[in-house]
């Protein structure tokens, strides 16, 4: 059956299973090829239109964070992002009430490094605040993490950079977060570790390494090659990286990653603003997308639908 055809995508017994062991299912298709290289064109040209955008550019740049959550203002990645073929793998996991909290492009160019081993359970690496909080178990905090749905836009192969995975290592941190990393733009694209040139965006996330003298065992990892609408999904704890680009100009690898959690799981508590990557946002034109189910709890700002994208509603902010 291929899956066009498909009219369930919640994940089997088998799957599940799997994802539990491993962390991790893909490559999964969500697109034809063809189709996929089509989207992703009509795409590109929308993302130079950022009127709608909720983040304005930086420096009169778009960098990186600016160009978070292009799904609130481009109908495209609002699909992506809502499409059922991923919703209801997603839902198989967090279960049904599910919020897109945030989206984000991973672009790689001709001599671009690679990207440090990393784990992620609240996204409090760069400033040190957690982003997201899931609710304590027994008075104890929550081990977290979300679930990340990194799609191909492009191929992603070994030579323009692909992903590297280190399958059922998503159940300890490596890392604390509350550390906090130090941005330092001249890291960008200067840096060796363990032969192979990689970085973090302009931090070292060895900083955030519990113990100093620990190194990730390269022997678990593998490269994860994906053809143009192919996805994985993945617990963003899992130990997870990528190779540097080394091909030709042409080829560059282009992958968007979709962010889901839980309704109860609060979203920027607290926060107003995040500064990360040598940029900032204002969160005061965000909000959440319940992409399935219900919102029961109402602590976290959520987007509805209008008719320039999505559009966040301040009285619905708990």
């Amino acid at each position: 059956m291929t899956t066009s055809q498909q009219t369930s995508f919640a994940l089997t017994s088998d799957e599940r299973a799997q994802f539990e062991r491993d962390g991790f299912l893909g490559p999964i298709k969500i697109y034809e090829v063809e189709e996929m290289e089509e989207r992703w064109k009509n795409i590109q040209r929308q993302l130079r239109d950022r009127s709608h955008a909720i983040y304005p550019e930086n420096g009169g740049k778009a960098s990186s964070i600016s160009n978070y959550d292009r799904h609130l203002d481009i109908d495209l990645l609002s699909e992506h992002i809502m499409k059922q073929e991923i919703v209801e793998r997603v839902a198989s996991i967090l279960g049904p009430n599910l919020l897109c909290w945030r989206s984000e492009f991973f672009p790689k160019y001709q001599g671009d490094e690679g990207t440090d081993w990393h784990q992620a359970a609240n996204f409090a690496h760069a400033s040190g605040t957690p982003q997201i909080v899931w609710p304590s178990e027994n008075g104890q905090p929550a081990f977290g993490g979300t679930i990340t749905v990194w799609t191909a836009f492009t191929h992603s192969t070994k030579e323009n950079g692909c992903l590297q995975l280190m399958p059922g290592t998503h159940t300890q941190m490596n890392y604390d977060e509350s550390k906090g990393m130090s941005y330092q733009a001249d890291n960008v694209n200067a840096q060796e570790k363990d032969g192979i040139k990689r970085g973090f965006f302009g931090y070292d996330y060895r900083q955030l390494q519990k113990d100093p003298n620990w190194t990730p065992d390269e022997s678990k990892a593998f490269p994860l090659v994906m053809k143009p609408g192919e996805c994985v999904i993945f617990w963003s704890t899992l130990m997870h990286a990528s190779l540097p680009h080394t091909g030709s100009k042409k080829d560059y690898r282009m992958g968007y990653a979709a962010r889901f959690v839980p309704t109860q799981v609060q979203i920027y508590p607290g926060t107003d603003e995040v500064s990360e990557y040598g940029g900032g946002i204002v969160l005061d034109k965000y909000g959440a997308v319940l992409v399935s189910g219900h919102d029961e709890y109402g602590h976290n700002r959520i987007a509805k639908e209008s008719q320039r994208g999505f559009q966040f509603i301040p009285h619905q902010l708990g």
